[in-house]
């Protein structure tokens, strides 16, 4: 039989992964890090300054120099 390439892989063990990303919390956070590593910025006009509220169950971030809405997985 030949060998899975997918599951002989490298990368995380499932228990790690678990550890890494195992609620919806970490998840979030793992994505606002790697979307923003430095902090929110306006994908619009670069400014700092934000305001969040949820629609659907999902956080969108709201720029308070331009009003342009982002969420995490926008334009991804």
């Amino acid at each position: 039989m030949a060998m899975n390439r997918v599951q002989f892989q490298k990368g995380l063990s499932m228990a790690d992964f678990q550890a890494q990303y195992g609620t919806e919390a970490k998840c979030r956070r793992a994505l606002y890090r790697s979307r923003w590593p430095k902090g929110f910025r306006c994908p619009a006009c670069g400014d700092r300054r934000r305001s969040t509220f949820r629609r659907g169950g999902q956080p969108y971030y709201q720029c308070r120099a331009c009003a342009h809405q982002a969420t995490l997985l926008s334009g991804t």
